[in-house]
Parts: structure tokens; C-alpha cells; sequence
């Protein structure tokens, strides 16, 4: 089924303060996200040889880190893996390809959004202008090693403490933890935005939101607030999956 993949974002005040931002999105991607793209116009998508990687296919530095975004992946490519590539890609810029609009109402505080239907986060400022997006591969819908549905929380919520490239989680792998999580960011128990080398274009992780390093390096170290001297921390906003 074609899908339409330019998707509209509705900001509605959140208790007189924040703008929860709610978008109309895909299912729950069942395939790479990619894919999504092959039948819209604009697009091609290109099934990968033997012994092609990322920087092969897209010698260009920026070239390349558009068709990762625009696939929702940063892991190396395969043999027979098919990405999606802007027929015009010289010409892109990656607000071009944002799942989010570059301006919303004004919010009155920085808040980051995250929203599973189009596997991406975007982060606005106090002015409602999109300063960043990339990426996200959130909790699957069923984890067998725990024995159950482990979907990213959804609501709105306060980051309220942050690690730098050393974080680990304290739970996976079962039974002792130990996993990277590098510059992980809590906004509610154990669960966190926070650095992967493995966004694989679905969602995959037990519940917390994968990010690509630099982004989650940039959150963590320039964009994200803790809660300090009676201030909250930073609004962290989890959309549905659907």
C-alpha cells in the first residue's frame, strides 16, 4: 500500500505550557522504513550489491548521512539490502527529508519529540523552530527474553538524569546489564534516549529510544537540560506508534 510519508504535525497546548505535538502516522514499521519510500515520487530505491558500503555507494560526506536519515538507519549495508536515495540528492538538505515541519507554535521551552510512527525525533527551542532531527529505533512490540510487550512509553515527560559515553544499562542483556548506552538521557524510569550503532530503519530495542551517536552526543551535551534551582528538566514528548 502506498503511504504518504510527508506527514502533518498538530501542536496543541499542553497545561498552559508545552506543545505536544501529535503526527498522523504509519503503522508500526513491519520492514525496513526505507522501503516506504520506493513507490513515492522523487524517490528510487537501489538493492545493494556485494562488497558496496555506504561510502562506496555515497562518497559524499553529507550525501551519505541524508540517505542514512532518510532510511532510518546507521547500520553498514548488505548484500541485497535495498535503501531508498532522493533522485535529486546533491541537491537535499536534510530539513528537506524531515519528517517534521521546521516551525511550530511557539512552545515557550525546548522540547524534543519523539514519534514511532515515522521512526524519527525532532528537537524545537523555545520559538517553535526545529534545530535538529534524526533517527529513532524504539522498543519492539515483543521482547522474548523478558517474556513481553516492550513498546516505548508514550505521554510527556521531563528528562531528569543524563550519563556521557560511558552509560550502561543496569538490566540488559539479562541477567546483569551491561549493554552501551552511551550519553543516555532518563525522562522516565529506565527509559532513556541514548546512543546505538545498531538504528536499523524498525524498531528493535527493549523500550528505550536508539539514536544515532551524534545525535544523542548533541542532546545530551548541548540541547538537554536537568531539572535545577526549581526548573524542570527538558520536556521529552512520546507519540504513538500509530
Amino acid at each position: 500500500m502506498k503511504m504518504t510519508l510527508k506527514q502533518t504535525v498538530i501542536c496543541s497546548l499542553l497545561a498552559g505550557i508545552a506543545a505536544a505535538l501529535i503526527i498522523p502516522s504509519t503503522a508500526e514499521a513491519r520492514f525496513r522504513y526505507g522501503q516506504n519510500y520506493c513507490e513515492e515520487p522523487g524517490f528510487s530505491c537501489v538493492k545493494v550489491k556485494g562488497g558496496q558500503s555506504w561510502k562506496k555507494l555515497f562518497p559524499d560526506p553529507y550525501e551519505r548521512e541524508v540517505v542514512k536519515r532518510l532510511n532510518r538507519t546507521n547500520m553498514r549495508l548488505y548484500a541485497g539490502r535495498v535503501i531508498a536515495v532522493p533522485d535529486n540528492l546533491s541537491q537535499v538538505d536534510l530539513y528537506d527529508i524531515s519528517p517534521f515541519p521546521k516551525h511550530v507554535t511557539s512552545p515557550g521551552e525546548k522540547v524534543v519529540v519523539v514519534d514511532p510512527g515515522v521512526l524519527a525525533w525532532g528537537a524545537y527551542d523555545q520559538q517553535g523552530n526545529l534545530v535538529r532531527w534524526g533517527p529513532v529505533s524504539g522498543g519492539k512490540a515483543y521482547c522474548p527474553d523478558v517474556g513481553e510487550y516492550c513498546r516505548t512509553i508514550r505521554g510527556n515527560f521531563r528528562v531528569f538524569h543524563k550519563k556521557g559515553a560511558g552509560c550502561e544499562s543496569k538490566t540488559f542483556p539479562l541477567p546483569n546489564g551491561g549493554a552501551p548506552m552511551p550519553y543516555c538521557m532518563f525522562f522516565k524510569g529506565g527509559y532513556a534516549l541514548h546512543a546505538s550503532k545498531e538504528v536499523p530503519g524498525y524498531h528493535a530495542s527493549h523500550g528505550c529510544i536508539r539514536i544515532f551517536k551524534e545525535d544523542a552526543k548533541w542532546l545530551n551535551q548541548e540541547f538537554i537540560e536537568l531539572p535545577k534551582d526549581g526548573k524542570p528538566g527538558t520536556r521529552v514528548i512520546i507519540n504513538p506508534y500509530t
